[in-house]
């Protein structure tokens, strides 16, 4: 049975990248312990196709569970310049979640070493020698809860770990405790950076999740509108 293959938004378009709001359910990789009729082309794959370019190249990357903002370089050169960005903290990035638990803190900060659990996961430790960094805000959504996510670092699963920590799983993160839902709640929201002298910034709100798409969370969302703007803690 063929999979569908969804057609991928292109945010951005500059002449040595570009930007794709990645749905959810997409890995950023070929999954190879998946046989044959389970198997999705990467978004990498998927992407190259739809556009017509022979090559594409990632220079970050977003969880399958994650949808949102995923640059993907058309040059070497490009992908070696943002990768360096990423790696040197010089890229702002910007996240939302919703979770139905609430949080022991409704802002703050979340900073520890992450080890590996089992299974593939991760845990947060109190000791802080190489530290994940997390701030948020959060606000209630009548039932649930919206947080949204300034990142200072980029570990495997950062954001999921750092939830569950304060008590407040990720709704449909069932790997990380969170209750089962029609998609896991975590969004790629804004980019911010500097390219050859050019200031960028990128914003895009979920287009997927009946939690994401209800009118409430769209008026609650509207003081988020400037993420970069506000009094980060």
């Amino acid at each position: 049975m063929s999979i569908p293959i969804p057609e991928i938004q292109v945010v951005f378009d500059h002449p040595e990248f570009i930007v794709i709001n990645k749905p959810t359910g997409i890995s950023v990789h070929r999954e190879p312990h998946l046989d044959e009729s389970q198997q999705m082309p990467s978004i990498l794959e998927i992407v190259q196709q739809q556009l017509s370019i022979p090559n594409l190249w990632l220079v970050h990357r977003l969880d399958k569970v994650t949808s949102g903002l995923l640059i993907l370089a058309k040059t070497e050169q490009a992908a070696s310049a943002l990768s360096q960005k990423f790696a040197q903290r010089e890229i702002q990035k910007y996240y939302l979640a919703v979770s139905d638990k609430k949080p022991k803190k409704k802002q703050g900060s979340i900073i520890g070493d992450m080890e590996k659990s089992r299974n593939g996961l991760w845990k947060l430790c109190h000791s802080k020698q190489s530290p994940a960094i997390t701030r948020f805000f959060s606000k209630g959504l009548g039932g649930t809860r919206l947080f949204i996510l300034k990142l200072e670092t980029g570990k495997t699963h950062q954001i999921r770990v750092a939830l569950k920590s304060i008590g407040s799983p990720i709704l449909g993160d069932v790997a990380y405790a969170g209750s089962p839902s029609d998609r896991t709640y975590l969004h790629a929201y804004m980019l911010a950076f500097n390219y050859q002298d050019e200031d960028i910034s990128i914003i895009q709100a979920p287009t997927q999740g009946e939690h994401f798409l209800t009118p409430e969370f769209e008026t609650q969302l509207s003081d988020y509108a400037q993420p970069q703007e506000l009094n980060w803690p």
